[in-house]
C-alpha cells in the first residue's frame, strides 16, 4: 500500500509538470506570434504623425519613449523637456549630464512592475577583460530603473538584483586600473541623475523657537536609502578616483548637474546630507573650472534662506564645506570673498534657527578674521547689528562667537569698535538671564581680551562701571555677583586712580538721580494738591493732552 501511495504521488507530480510545460509552450507560441505580427507591421510604411512625437520609421521618439513614469519621473521628464537640448556626438544632452537618444537607454520603472527582461547580469569576474567595459555600461543602464520603496512588498527580487549590481559597480570603480572612457562617464552621470535627482517630498524643518531642543526631533529617513547610499558611494568613488579625467568629466558634471546636487542639500535625511557634503567638497577640489559657480550658487541658497524662507535643512553642511574653502583662500583676500562675508555670512546671524548651524558659521567667520585681521571691525559691527534683544540663548551664542573673534583681533582694530561693543556688553552684564550675564563676565577670563581691555581701560571702564555697580548691589544670581566682584577688583588693582574717579562719578550721578526723583515727586504732589483744591471749590480743571514721550535710547 505504501508503494502504491508513493507511485500515485509520483504520477500526480508528473501530470502537474506536464500541464505546466504545455501552458509554457502555448504562451511561448503566443509571444512568438505577436512578435512576428509586430515585425510584419513594422515594415509597412507609416503615415506621418501630426503630433510630432514619432520619427520617420514609425517608432516613438527618444524623448517620449524614455519618459519616466510615476510622480517623480514625470517631474524629471518635465524638467528635461523644458531645457534646450545640447547636440553632441553621444546624443541629446539636457543640461544635467543625463544624455538620451543613445540606444542603451532604459525606461524608468518608478514602482511599476519591471519587464521580464529585468534580470541579473553576469559578474565581472565571469567575463573576459575585453567585455568588461560593455558589461559595465549594461549594469549602469540596468541600475537606471527605479522602484517604489514606500511599499516594501513590491518588486522584492528586482530591488535585490539592483542592489547587488550597484555593489558590483562600486567595487569595479574602486579597483579600476585604466582611465574611464567618455561613454562610461556619460552612463555614470546618467545613472546617478536617474537615481538621485528627485523631488524632495518631505517639507523642510521650520525654524525652531527659543528653548526648543533640536535633538528631540526625529530626522526623517528616506525609505530608498538602501539603494541611494550605494549610488552616493559609487559617485563618490568615481569623483575621488585618479582614473577620472576632470577635463572629460566636466562635460557631464556641468553647472546644471551641480545645481541639482545642491538642491538635494535640503533633504531631511542627515545621512544623505553627509554624503552630499563629501561629494560637493570633492567636486570643488577636482573641477577648478566650477569653483566660482559653486560659491555663487551657495551664496544664492543663503540669500533665499535669509531673506525669503528661513527654512533649509542643509545650511550647516554647506557652511562646513565653506569652512574648508575659506581656509584655502590665498592672501590678500579678493574683494569677492570680502563681499561674501559681508553680504551672506554676517546676515546668517539674523534667522531664529541659528542654533542649527551656528558652530559652522562661527568657524567660517573666525577663518576670515584669521586671514585678514582688518576684517575684525567689520565682523564685530555686523554682530552688533544683528544682536538679539529678547532671545537669551541666541545672545549666549553671540557672546561665545565674540570671544573667538576678539582672540584674533589686533589693538588697532579693537579701538575702532570698542565703544559700541562695550555698550552692548554692559547691557549683557545687567541681563536678568543669569547665563547671559555670566557669559559676558567670562570674557575677562581670556588673557588676550583682558590685555586689550586694560590697554583701553580709560575708555572702557566708564562705559561698563555703572553696570558693574548695579550687579554688585542688586543682581539676583549669586554667581553673577561673585564674578562681577572679580572683574571690579581687576580694574581697581590695575588703575586705582581711574577706578576711584569712575566710582566718584557714579556716586555723583546716583545723587543727581535721587535729587531729580525727589523733585519730580514734589512736583507731582503739588499738582495733586492744586487739583484737589480746585475740585472742592468747583473751578474747572484744565487737562492738557499728554505730550508723546521721547525715547531715552540713543
Amino acid at each position: 500500500l505504501e508503494r502504491l501511495d508513493l507511485l500515485f504521488k509520483l504520477v500526480k507530480k508528473f501530470r502537474f509538470c506536464w500541464e505546466a510545460c504545455l501552458q509554457t509552450a502555448s504562451s511561448f507560441k503566443l509571444v512568438l506570434r505577436d512578435n512576428m505580427i509586430k515585425q510584419f507591421l513594422g515594415r509597412l510604411p507609416k503615415k506621418p504623425s501630426k503630433s510630432g512625437d514619432k520619427d520617420h520609421v514609425g517608432r516613438s521618439s527618444p524623448l517620449v519613449s524614455h519618459q519616466p513614469s510615476g510622480p517623480r519621473g514625470a517631474d524629471r521628464a518635465s524638467n528635461l523637456s523644458s531645457q534646450p537640448p545640447i547636440i553632441s556626438s553621444s546624443g541629446l544632452s539636457y543640461g544635467s549630464g543625463m544624455h538620451v537618444g543613445n540606444g542603451n537607454s532604459r525606461p524608468h520603472v518608478n514602482g511599476n512592475p519591471p519587464s521580464a527582461a529585468f534580470a541579473a547580469l553576469p559578474s565581472f569576474k565571469d567575463v573576459p577583460n575585453a567585455e568588461k567595459q560593455s558589461l559595465f555600461i549594461k549594469k549602469l543602464n540596468l541600475c537606471c530603473t527605479q522602484f517604489d520603496f514606500t511599499d516594501p512588498t513590491k518588486n522584492i527580487k528586482e530591488k535585490e538584483i539592483k542592489r547587488q549590481t550597484l555593489v558590483e559597480l562600486v567595487d569595479y570603480i574602486a579597483s579600476a586600473s585604466g582611465k574611464f572612457s567618455e561613454a562610461s562617464m556619460q552612463e555614470i552621470t546618467k545613472m546617478v541623475s536617474a537615481n538621485l535627482f528627485r523631488t524632495l517630498t518631505t517639507p523642510p524643518r521650520d525654524c525652531k523657537v527659543d528653548g526648543f531642543d533640536l535633538d528631540e526631533e526625529e530626522p526623517v529617513m528616506d525609505p530608498a536609502w538602501s539603494h541611494l547610499q550605494i549610488v552616493y558611494e559609487l559617485f563618490l568613488r568615481f569623483i575621488q578616483s585618479p582614473e577620472t579625467d576632470a577635463k572629460l568629466a566636466k562635460r557631464y558634471i556641468d553647472h546644471s548637474f551641480v545645481l541639482r546636487l545642491l538642491d538635494l542639500f535640503d533633504s531631511e535625511d542627515p545621512r544623505e546630507r553627509e554624503y552630499l557634503k563629501m561629494i560637493l567638497h570633492r567636486v570643488y577640489g577636482k573641477f577648478m573650472v566650477h569653483r566660482p559657480f559653486i560659491r555663487k550658487a551657495i551664496n544664492n541658497i543663503f540669500y533665499q534662506f535669509i531673506y525669503e524662507t528661513e527654512k533649509h535643512n542643509g545650511i550647516a553642511e554647506l557652511l562646513e564645506i565653506l569652512g574648508s574653502i575659506i581656509n584655502g583662500f590665498a592672501l590678500p583676500l579678493k574683494e569677492e570673498h570680502k563681499l561674501f562675508l559681508i553680504r551672506a555670512l554676517i546676515p546668517l546671524h539674523k534667522p531664529k534657527c541659528i542654533a542649527m548651524y551656528h558652530q559652522q558659521l562661527s568657524y567660517c567667520i573666525t577663518q576670515f578674521v584669521e586671514k585678514d585681521c582688518k576684517l575684525a571691525d567689520t565682523v564685530i559691527r555686523g554682530l552688533l547689528k544683528y544682536w538679539p534683544i529678547t532671545n537669551s540663548s541666541k545672545e549666549v551664542m553671540f557672546l561665545g562667537e565674540l570671544e573667538e573673534i576678539l582672540e584674533d583681533t589686533q589693538p588697532a582694530e579693537f579701538q575702532k569698535c570698542m565703544v559700541p561693543l562695550f555698550r552692548q556688553i554692559a547691557r549683557c552684564l545687567n541681563s536678568s538671564h543669569f547665563q547671559v550675564a555670566e557669559r559676558a563676565l567670562f570674557l575677562w577670563n581670556n588673557d588676550h581680551i583682558e590685555n586689550l581691555i586694560k590697554q583701553n581701560s580709560k575708555v572702557i571702564l566708564p562705559i561698563i562701571f555703572p553696570a558693574l555697580e548695579r550687579n554688585t548691589n542688586g543682581h539676583w544670581n549669586q554667581a553673577v555677583q561673585s564674578l562681577t566682584l572679580n572683574v571690579r577688583k581687576l580694574f581697581s588693582d590695575y588703575d586705582p586712580g581711574l577706578f576711584n574717579e569712575c566710582l566718584r562719578r557714579y556716586e555723583e550721578e546716583k545723587a543727581k538721580e535721587k535729587e531729580n526723583k525727589l523733585k519730580q515727586e514734589a512736583t507731582w504732589k503739588r499738582l495733586e494738591e492744586i487739583a484737589s483744591a480746585k475740585a472742592t471749590s468747583g473751578a474747572a480743571v484744565l487737562v492738557s493732552r499728554p505730550l508723546p514721550r521721547q525715547s531715552s535710547l540713543v
